[in-house]
């Protein structure tokens, strides 16, 4: 089992140590096992890994789950892992998103005000940082071939029945927080989809033998 390291910001860090994976549960754990599979095959081969976390607007979910990928992905020493995000349509990243991340210890910085705003995203001093911003999931940004798909959410997943490049399609669902948006709880479920997101996927680089 791969190790914790010190590679982050010192409050990012704080967070995962803090999450504990027996909360994850048997069933969760049986859906992200063919992530564990794909990227243990990759890291195998000594291959470049190439993640796109999917949903249907490219505006919580997917960003949530890009932003953890890649900041976890460094904690292990993981240099050949490189995550993106996309939609079936185009929208922008949800604030709450930001502050969100803010909160979890990421440094972010606004690089274009527009209807659809760029963000930089750092998770360590001299990582390349995140360009955060919304696109669908066949964007110029995006890759064209040899990645994974992740389908982070059920309605991207049935009404995008196939990815053009993907050479592996894996469902990871969550449950979208956007329900709570403009109530008391807003900030609460954010954070608490947040962590979810990264405690699984802290799971899932857990557990590559490297």
């Amino acid at each position: 089992m791969a190790t914790i390291q010190n590679s982050l910001f010192i409050k990012i860090s704080e967070t995962l140590q803090s999450l504990d994976l027996k909360t994850i549960s048997e069933d969760r754990k049986k859906i992200l096992q063919p992530l564990i599979d794909y990227l243990q095959t990759k890291a195998n081969q000594k291959k470049e890994i190439r993640l796109n976390f999917i949903c249907t607007h490219n505006s919580r979910r997917s960003h949530l789950a890009q932003v953890w990928a890649q900041a976890i992905a460094k904690n292990f020493q993981m240099e050949n892992v490189i995550c993106y995000s996309g939609g079936t349509q185009a929208s922008a990243v949800f604030p709450m998103v930001i502050e969100t991340l803010q909160n979890a210890g990421f440094e972010i910085q606004t690089l274009s005000e527009s209807t659809n705003p760029v963000y930089s995203i750092k998770y360590s001093e001299n990582a390349l940082p995140i360009l955060g911003f919304s696109k669908t999931f066949d964007n110029a940004f995006n890759p064209k071939s040899r990645f994974a798909a992740i389908m982070t959410c059920s309605q991207a997943d049935s009404g995008c029945p196939f990815i053009a490049g993907a050479e592996k399609r894996i469902p990871i669902t969550f449950e979208d927080p956007k329900a709570f948006d403009n109530t008391t709880e807003e900030a609460k479920m954010y954070q608490k989809r947040s962590l979810q997101i990264a405690v699984e996927l802290l799971y899932v680089f857990s557990h590559l033998k490297l």
